[in-house]
């Protein structure tokens, strides 16, 4: 799958934002006034700026209120239902904590959950596409909700939590690029399934459908070279995990602790290019590129 900048923006910093929103929703910190407001600041702006990232991926953008409209049957609707109802309540629970010094235990309970829940419909636009055997399985949306909780965790200054969710997250990752990279096979797609010509024999491609490229080419099929691929993991696990969960265990310094931010969201950066970059997507197998 083409890797666009701007999906892969959105599934970060949305990540991080609704993460942080869900420990301040459950009072980690437990933090009022001017200290509150700045979390809120930036979870805010993690949040809504990634969801303002992912409108630049529409073909209409002056559509996307059309967005809410399916919230019955389709993933992207519901996320964007969830998120704004996570938004709305955690902007009552931070309006108490920043200028009444009262946190409202319910409300921020209720809202931690709607965070996680817009997580996970977030996850799920690409965890229900069959088309897509690496993104087709369980491990899809455990691993964004892992990113999501840990990283939040620390942005929120919970250090022994996020050492221990980064650990638990990285074991997340991994797992879901060993099993992401024989999923592919295990699906059985091949060109005689797609044909249904295989019970006469093995087809294969006469000449390429195209001699030019289209918007099929573009958007779902995208090439990196195993090597290639090997490295960025390890850049993005170096990143992401290692280094924080190692500055994370030294003396605090709030200069290291945000080299551990910056570090974590490179990382995650990183790991998302690669979760799209390396989906293949079944309309390859048409192309001959599979």
């Amino acid at each position: 799958m083409h890797p666009a900048p701007s999906v892969i923006l959105f599934t970060t910093f949305s990540g991080l934002g609704f993460g942080l929103l869900a420990w301040l929703g459950l009072g980690f910190p437990a933090v009022t006034g001017l200290t509150a407001f700045v979390f809120f600041t930036i979870a805010y702006a993690c949040a809504v700026g990634g969801l303002m990232a992912s409108a630049f991926h529409l073909g209409r953008p002056e559509r996307a209120l059309k967005a809410f409209t399916q919230w019955r049957t389709s993933w992207l609707s519901r996320e964007a239902v969830m998120s704004v109802a996570a938004l709305l309540v955690m902007g009552v629970y931070a309006i108490g904590t920043i200028f009444f010094a009262t946190a409202l235990p319910l409300v921020g309970v209720l809202g931690a959950v709607l965070c996680l829940l817009t997580v996970f419909t977030t996850s799920m636009i690409y965890t229900q596409l069959r088309t897509v055997p690496r993104w087709h399985s369980p491990l899809t949306p455990v691993m964004f909700l892992a990113l999501a909780v840990a990283g939040g965790a620390l942005l929120a200054g919970q250090t022994t939590a996020a050492a221990v969710l980064l650990v638990l997250a990285g074991a997340v990752l991994v797992a879901t690029w060993v099993h992401g990279d024989g999923a592919f096979a295990r699906s059985g797609t091949t060109l005689a399934t797609a044909t249904g010509l295989g019970a006469i024999g093995t087809p294969r491609a006469f000449e390429p459908p195209h001699t030019g490229t289209n918007y099929l080419l573009r958007e779902f099929v995208f090439v990196v070279g195993r090597k290639h691929g090997m490295k960025l993991r390890v850049i993005a696990f170096v990143l992401a995990i290692v280094l924080p969960v190692v500055l994370l265990l030294v003396p605090f310094s709030h200069w290291l602790a945000l080299v551990a931010v910056l570090s974590h969201v490179a990382g995650v950066l990183v790991a998302r290019w690669l979760f799209f970059a390396q989906a293949e997507h079944v309309v390859g197998l048409y192309y001959g590129k599979r």
